[in-house]
């Protein structure tokens, strides 16, 4: 069975997020996005050190839609170089695996008839 998969980026704001990942839902690329706002970072930027606030990410889907989950990401994101970090799941309850694969195209397998 194919695996679950989790991405991690960040947005400039809870609008974005919340119509990038409805557009990636619905083009069944992702079965959820969790949108955290509030989050404030420090960060190295063509040489200097910025402050800012941003949204951060986490998206649910599978093994195998992770490089077309990375390019439609990337078509869409507002920053010039978003952050996407794929984030291997090491385990899943079965519902919830099952909830993912089916949500993003893909039938859990079943056993055989005895």
């Amino acid at each position: 069975m194919e695996r679950p998969l989790l991405v991690y980026t960040t947005f400039p704001d809870v609008a974005s997020a919340l119509n990038i990942g409805e557009a990636l839902v619905r083009e069944r690329l992702i079965a959820c996005i969790n949108v955290l706002p509030g989050m404030r970072s420090v960060y190295s930027w063509n040489g200097a050190i910025e402050r800012g606030e941003e949204v951060a990410a986490i998206l649910k889907t599978r093994e195998g839609l992770a490089e077309a989950l990375s390019a439609a990401l990337k078509a869409r994101h507002p920053y010039d170089t978003p952050i996407i970090l794929q984030l291997p799941v090491a385990g899943a309850d079965a519902d919830t695996a099952a909830w993912i694969l089916a949500e993003t195209g893909l039938e859990p397998e079943t056993p055989p008839a005895a």
